[in-house]
């Protein structure tokens, strides 16, 4: 196997805070271990169009506590076609970078994984992604720091709903995960959580108005996960035609959640694991995602990562119903 002289790293994806604790974790710990690093500006698409540059130490200082990426990040649609991933590759031998290390979520290492097979280069993925949707670790770097933003809004949209005893459905994000929305819910004392994952047939807005707001709550709160077909819109809808007495408002939070200053748990969580990364890169590693599982770095490999959906807990659905009754 060639040796490894020179690391690229990319920010892929959505951003989500915690990336720059991330990049300056791995170029440092690459640079302690003797190697150098090239920063690959936009994604795929800064590899594709040759936006590399040399990162020295100094250019990692000073940004573990700043949101999103000084790298930048885009979506490439042209990575995923063969003819993208070659112009990718030879940027790659141009500049002379022997391995990639990839930050972002399930697309951009389902992008690594193909990536690897085509043309032999070791990938190490960091899962950063606000949705904790990964699978074999335990948490994605974004997800603590994000979870916190969206308590700290429900916490002043309760003031609202409880001054106007309304029933307010609060639109997170998430994708087809619902962490974000179940441990929000559970967080900020929510009356309940409408997320994918919960697969028992039951309506759940139905669920939602036997169990609370017929009782003895003037005023509700409603974590819902995004979608196209049944987000907050749609839920507050059926509220407006089938319980026609209740004053309904809908807050979509929005891009506010990807932003911000990473938590300490971020902060912490990405810097062990851009260590890992190049870790994992002196050990031989290579085409993994660095997860943790019970407090313990561990290298996942990509076809298990993004395999399939990760399911939420069936206890922390049963703990907020315990809860919000």
């Amino acid at each position: 196997m060639k040796s490894i002289k020179t690391i690229g790293m990319i920010t892929s994806g959505g951003d989500s805070p915690g990336m720059n604790a991330a990049i300056r974790a791995v170029t440092r710990a690459a640079i302690a271990n003797g190697f150098r690093v090239m920063g690959i500006y936009r994604g795929y698409e800064g590899l594709i169009n040759d936006e590399v540059r040399e990162f020295k130490t100094e250019d990692v200082s000073g940004i573990i506590g700043r949101g999103g990426t000084i790298l930048k990040t885009a979506r490439s649609k042209e990575f995923m076609t063969t003819e993208g991933r070659k112009k990718a590759y030879k940027v790659m031998q141009k500049r002379g970078i022997d391995a990639l290390v990839i930050i972002g979520g399930n697309g951009s290492l389902t992008g690594a994984r193909l990536f690897a097979q085509e043309y032999d280069v070791p990938c190490i993925g960091l899962p950063g992604t606000i949705d904790n949707d990964l699978n074999g670790t335990d948490l994605t770097i974004g997800y603590d720091t994000t979870l916190n933003t969206i308590m700290e809004c429900v916490d002043k949209i309760r003031d609202t709903a409880n001054s106007h005893e309304r029933i307010f459905f609060v639109e997170v994000m998430g994708r087809d995960a619902g962490f974000l929305a179940q441990n929000s819910a559970i967080a900020a004392g929510a009356e309940a959580a409408i997320i994918p994952e919960d697969s028992t047939g039951a309506d759940q807005l139905e669920q939602f108005i036997g169990r609370g707001i017929r009782k003895s709550k003037s005023s509700s709160i409603v974590i819902v996960s995004e979608s196209p077909k049944c987000g907050a819109m749609y839920y507050a809808d059926r509220v407006k035609k089938e319980y026609p007495e209740y004053d309904v408002r809908v807050s979509i939070l929005g891009h506010l959640q990807r932003g911000g200053s990473p938590s300490a748990g971020d902060r912490i969580l990405a810097s062990r694991m851009g260590v890992g990364a190049i870790q994992a890169l002196m050990d031989g590693q290579r085409n993994v995602m660095i997860g943790i599982r019970n407090d313990e770095i561990v290298y996942v490999p990509f076809s298990a990562a993004v395999k399939s959906d990760k399911p939420v807990k069936k206890e922390i659905i049963d703990a907020l119903n315990i809860l919000s009754t």
